[in-house]
């Protein structure tokens, strides 16, 4: 059991690694219209999966609904929220994914038991994103309606893979294989949502060379490994362990960019990293 963990938890630091690109790949593409973007990415993500299509046939309506719910939805929303609330608050919100992770495991996996242990480290790693994403700034403004589906988009991601567990739990569980279709399918959504909703733009070389990165990467092979971390792990902990996401991404953007790193980024980094490794070290 304790094997299966540990292999589960390297999966998800694994998918959490390639998220960490997301930002700075995002500053290289802020040219690019999201969903265009979003479309584009997911379709190469789908990609490796295409010689496994044969296995798509065993994914019920049931876990394809699920899925495409999930990798669509969950990005639909957060667009929507970053055009109508102030984008680093819609962040902080939607990174709310990891604690619901934590508190809604009991509800929707039987057998689950919501431990302090786990809710504690789940608190302050989000105390720790919080201080990575705002980064010492100071949160202005009032309520913006954009924060709504913000945290719409944390749910989605939160009860998409607590989902995806369940079915497994089930016996109606789909193979990793099927991360493809859901992402082929979304993809084609995304496309649509750019032809009702964005300007046409015409794309350089070196954009479609990151597109082709941003697919193969954090939206392609994160959500492969993180599929598997969900079916051999322990929610609770990879929630916590979700964390590491926001304070990868913007060590890595600090670095990139050449700007310094400050005190709130190494305090998110204590935070967030001692409340990984108490879930980590937590019984079940």
């Amino acid at each position: 059991m304790h094997s299966t963990h540990a292999r589960a938890n390297l999966y998800a630091i694994g998918a959490i690694t390639l998220w960490a690109l997301l930002a700075t790949l995002g500053v290289q593409l802020a040219r690019v219209p999201p969903f265009l973007l979003t479309g584009l990415a997911l379709i190469v993500g789908s990609v490796p999966a295409w010689p496994f299509f044969r296995q798509w046939r065993r994914v019920r309506p049931v876990a394809l609904a699920l899925g495409v719910y999930g990798l669509f939805g969950f990005h639909f929303l957060l667009f929507i929220a970053l055009r109508h609330a102030p984008p680093v608050q819609a962040n902080l919100v939607n990174y709310l994914w990891p604690l619901l992770i934590v508190v809604l495991a009991p509800l929707l996996l039987p057998g689950t038991r919501l431990r302090p242990v786990h809710i504690g480290a789940a608190v302050v790693g989000f105390a720790g994103a919080a201080v990575a994403i705002v980064g010492g700034r100071g949160l202005h403004g009032g309520f913006a309606w954009g924060y709504v589906p913000a945290l719409g988009s944390a749910c989605i991601w939160a009860t998409f893979s607590l989902g995806s567990r369940r079915l497994a739990q089930q016996g109606r569980g789909f193979p990793t294989a099927a991360i493809g279709l859901f992402a082929l399918l979304s993809g084609l959504l995304a496309l649509a949502c750019h032809a009702a909703l964005e300007p046409a733009v015409n794309l350089t070389v070196p954009e479609l060379m990151r597109i082709a990165v941003l697919g193969l990467g954090p939206l392609g092979a994160a959500f492969y490994l993180w599929d598997r971390a969900l079916k051999l792990g322990d929610p609770r902990t990879l929630g916590v362990l979700g964390y590491l996401t926001p304070l990868a991404s913007t060590t890595l953007l600090v670095w990139t960019t050449g700007r310094p790193f400050t005190w709130p980024l190494g305090l998110a980094a204590l935070l967030i990293v001692g409340s990984a490794l108490v879930a980590v070290r937590a019984k079940t």
